[in-house]
């Protein structure tokens, strides 16, 4: 058991837990706050969703250890917060509920996008809500309910109250026209901007360094082909011509197997060793779909000798591999695969032939679920770690 204090509802709480007891089990079966719905019990359907310091979570995948120190909301800790009455009352006009089972998930979802949204947009409603699954609706009166929310603090202005800055660095992209092409600017810490691509996306930031001179590196990031080869799941549908690629990425999520066939440009900046890709793909198998845009910059290293590599990411996905956009985890996913991009990398630089070829450790598929499964157990783990290191 462990020993955990957090703050629920507002109110401070202190338990004794065990390491695998979810936070939805913590909330409906110690606190009795049954309004947090179990579904699917993998992090799909939604409707145990709840906010953890400020950002929609769900709670079913969630060890409630791992929220010691968290401030947590319920569905039940929103009673007296007026966006979420309009919410409540919207819903009801709008009819955009039946069984009510995804009610609650889906009404946390929904302040947290009518807190961020400030455009009309049925379609962008659409993919924030693809984490939340509803069997009865059609979404329909959902949207609708959603859409005239933001309508109506649009024409009046937005309330001065707001959630609280989550913690965890993954956060949306302020919409604003895409502006003209440029690469990122660098500075000491790494990209500092990020080009909009159109929509509020998760934001990744990543760095890691090559013992290789950055011209070296260079010239492998303006071949696209030979970088192409170190990303797992990456293939190219030819040679680019003038910037512009065909590709595909295969991922694989347990018995879910997404082919996102797609287009994308590469811009690249010489005097600056900086670039940027953007693209976009769709998988018809499970109608999900998938855009984002990279930027990074080669800045040197060890007098020369090595080369850092300054990655900002941001993507938006929806259909059936939407959750992952949204789940705190995706920031440890995101460094196994910056992990496997980098040490491909330098086994395609380390050649000495000069012939580059596919490195071995290079998947044809990209699996979600084994990079998923590895940091949650190297998060069991440490929380053993944690309780035996001080018995």
């Amino acid at each position: 058991m462990k020993t955990i204090t957090l703050k629920v509802n507002g109110e401070e709480r202190q338990a004794n837990v065990e390491p695998r007891t979810s936070l939805a089990d913590f909330l409906r079966e110690e606190l009795l706050l049954t309004g947090t719905h179990i579904g699917c019990e993998h992090g799909v359907c939604g409707a145990c969703t709840v906010n953890i310091d400020g950002a929609p979570a769900r709670s079913c995948i969630t060890y409630a250890v791992t929220c010691d120190e968290s401030d947590i909301r319920t569905i039940e800790g929103f009673d007296d917060d007026g966006l979420m009455s309009e919410l409540r009352q919207a819903f009801s006009t709008e009819h955009a509920l039946q069984c009510g089972f995804c009610t609650p998930g889906m009404l946390i979802t929904a302040r947290d996008i009518v807190e961020r949204l400030d455009e009309i947009d049925d379609e962008r409603i659409r993919v924030e809500l693809s984490g939340n699954l509803c069997r009865c609706t059609g979404y329909v009166g959902i949207v609708n309910a959603i859409r005239g929310v933001i309508g109506r603090r649009g024409e009046g202005g937005k309330g001065t109250e707001s959630a609280p800055s989550p913690k965890h660095h993954v956060q949306p992209i302020p919409h604003s026209p895409a502006p003209s092409a440029s690469a990122p600017e660098q500075s000491a810490s790494g990209p500092t901007e990020t080009t909009d691509v159109g929509g509020k996306m998760t934001v990744l930031e990543q760095t890691f360094t090559v013992n290789h001179p950055r011209d070296v590196v260079w010239e492998m990031f303006a071949d696209l082909p030979n970088v192409v080869t170190c990303m797992p799941g990456a293939s190219l549908a030819g040679l680019p011509d003038e910037g512009h690629f065909a590709g595909l990425i295969a991922v694989k999520l347990g018995p879910i197997h997404a082919d996102f066939a797609g287009e994308g440009d590469v811009e690249l900046n010489d005097e600056k060793f900086s670039g940027a890709i953007r693209g976009y793909g769709l998988d018809r198998g499970h109608s999900s779909r998938a855009r984002g845009e990279v930027n990074f910059v080669l800045a040197e290293e060890q007098d020369g000798s090595a080369t850092r590599v300054d990655v900002v990411v941001a993507f938006s996905l929806s259909g059936t591999l939407a959750q992952f956009s949204r789940a705190g985890i995706v920031n440890a996913v995101a460094d196994r695969l910056v992990e496997k991009f980098a040490a491909n990398l330098e086994a395609v630089l380390g050649e000495t032939d000069g012939a580059q070829s596919r490195p071995a450790d290079s998947a044809t598929e990209l699996d979600m679920g084994s990079l998923v499964f590895s940091v949650m157990w190297n998060r069991i783990k440490a929380i053993f770690g944690s309780i035996f290191g001080r018995s």
